[in-house]
Parts: C-alpha cells; sequence; structure tokens
C-alpha cells in the first residue's frame, strides 16, 4: 500500500511537470518565435533573360536578396536611390500619401493651435483632481479638519498691545482643545443606516 501511495506521487508530479513549459521546452515540444531582427521579406522569383538557371543550393542565400546585413544597409543608408526630394510642408515632412494629407486639411490638423498641449495638459489636471477628490472622498469618509486660520503677526500684536493698555484681556473664554480618540472602524457603518 505504501509503494502504490509512493508510485502514485511520483506519476502526479509528472503529469503535473508535463504541464509546465520547461519540460516541454527540454523534450523540444515547445515553439520558438524566429528572430524579429533577423526576419526578412523574400523578393519575388524572377527569370534571367537567357534561361541560364543554376541549379539551387540548399541553404544558400538567394543572389537578388542579399544578406541581412546588406538590407539593412540599403534601407538605412538609402543605397537604391528611393528618396524623393524633400517636402516642405510640416505635416508633409512625416512621409504622408497625398490622400492621407487631404484627409488631415479637412480634419483641420494644421490649424491646430501652438500651445495645444499645455491646454491638454491643464485640462488633464483638472480632471485628475477632481478625481483625486472623489478617491479621498471614498477612502476618507470622515470630515477633515479644518485647518487653523494664519493670523496676521502686525495686527495680532498690535491688538494684544491695546488690549494690555486698555487692561482688557481677550473678549470671551479661550477654546480649549481635547483630543477624541476613536476605534479604527468607529463611524464605519453609520451613513449606512
Amino acid at each position: 500500500m505504501k509503494n502504490i501511495k509512493f508510485l502514485g506521487l511520483i506519476v502526479l508530479s509528472l503529469i503535473v511537470a508535463g504541464c509546465s513549459d520547461g519540460l516541454k521546452e527540454q523534450i523540444g515540444l515547445g515553439k520558438r518565435a524566429p528572430d524579429e531582427f533577423k526576419v526578412v521579406s523574400r523578393a519575388p522569383l524572377s527569370l534571367p533573360p537567357d534561361y541560364n538557371l543554376a541549379p539551387p543550393r540548399p541553404g544558400a542565400l538567394r543572389p537578388q536578396e542579399g544578406s541581412a546585413q546588406g538590407q539593412a544597409k540599403r534601407a538605412v543608408f538609402n543605397l537604391d536611390g528611393t528618396a524623393g526630394p524633400q517636402k516642405n510642408s510640416a505635416l508633409e515632412q512625416a512621409g504622408r500619401s497625398d490622400g492621407e494629407m487631404a484627409l488631415l486639411e479637412s480634419a483641420g490638423a494644421d490649424e491646430a493651435p501652438d500651445d495645444i498641449r499645455l491646454l491638454i495638459d491643464r485640462e488633464t489636471r483638472q480632471l485628475n483632481s477632481e478625481s483625486e477628490r472623489v478617491v479621498d472622498t471614498l477612502i476618507f469618509w470622515k470630515d477633515q479638519p479644518r485647518p487653523n486660520s494664519v493670523v496676521d503677526p502686525v495686527k495680532e500684536a498690535k491688538r494684544i498691545q491695546e488690549n494690555a493698555a486698555l487692561g482688557t484681556r481677550g473678549k470671551g473664554e479661550t477654546e480649549s482643545i481635547t483630543i477624541e480618540r476613536e476605534a479604527p472602524l468607529e463611524g464605519v457603518f453609520d451613513n449606512i443606516f
């Protein structure tokens, strides 16, 4: 009985290990994506004018394609001479076609204000501050105490000197502050019922 449990445990662990990607990769069942930097488009097949075809060699590069490095060099340094004259418009400099240009002009893309980014940033800040207030209300449901009023020191010193000269003390009683401690969840359900 003990051996059957042990054997069952081993079989179960092999089944679980078979579900992981590591074992599949080691056995060779996993899929491997090609290297995206070495994938190149294939040139169309063409027949030479004299119909002299050399027999294909397995693994050899196609003569019309060249190596991936050669294709990259032609694309980066424009060795094909495909670059046309530079366009003048700011919209045209992005390499857009005539149809795209007509669509952008009809949408008014060339009439966008220069400070559009500042306007968008200002509107986004305003929306974020409003959403922060909502989140703060949800998280901190208790009323926040009001900040103490700022006292102008010059006026307050003048008021104290006048009261001292007249021999009067402050009007009314001095308010004493008492700190009341609450339990962490006290008041959570007050607004519900």
